[in-house]
């Protein structure tokens, strides 16, 4: 199998779930988008390197996550050395149910939020989450306790605002 056939396949299979589990990591459709986007350009470059990995929708989340990282490290520069422009993105249309949600996890620290998407949205158990992030399983669980119950007060202010 050609390595482009492989990439379009994962593709295939693998798009929209990356791009819903980005969504909550970033909070920006768009955002989720291009970083799900720049890691299949990735996977491409690496040709057959990409065709050998183990568990191809991880890796890409991997690097998807990782070019969301640089972005906020490369717009933290940015907003130190320049004033931002007022006016924001478009609107995107989601459900209230996901807005609430999307909203409340941009509210958590960006550790929290990361393994809460991992293992919620990106359905990864404990100990994959723990691998991805390489970090103690431990840790995971406490983090995974942490956003829950954040998460919990967060979208309980948010309903009795409704």
């Amino acid at each position: 199998m050609e390595r482009h056939e492989v990439v379009s396949r994962v593709y295939d299979a693998s798009y929209q779930r990356l791009v819903v589990q980005l969504l909550g990591v970033c909070g920006d459709l768009a955002e989720a988008e291009d970083a799900v986007q720049e890691a299949f350009i990735k996977a491409i470059r690496q040709g057959a390197h990409f065709a050998r990995v183990d568990n191809p929708e991880a890796w890409l989340r991997t690097v998807a996550v990782n070019h969301v990282r640089n972005r906020w490290r490369h717009l933290g520069v940015v907003r130190r050395v320049r004033v931002p422009a007022p006016g924001g993105p478009g609107a995107v249309e989601l459900t209230p149910d996901h807005v609430a949600l999307v909203t409340a996890l941009a509210q958590l620290p960006h550790d929290l939020r990361l393994t809460a998407v991992l293992h919620y949205v990106a359905d990864l158990s404990t100990t994959q989450v723990a691998a991805e992030l390489d970090i103690p399983e431990g840790t995971v669980k406490s983090r995974l306790s942490r956003a829950r119950a954040a998460l919990a007060e967060l979208l309980r202010e948010e309903s009795e605002h409704v």
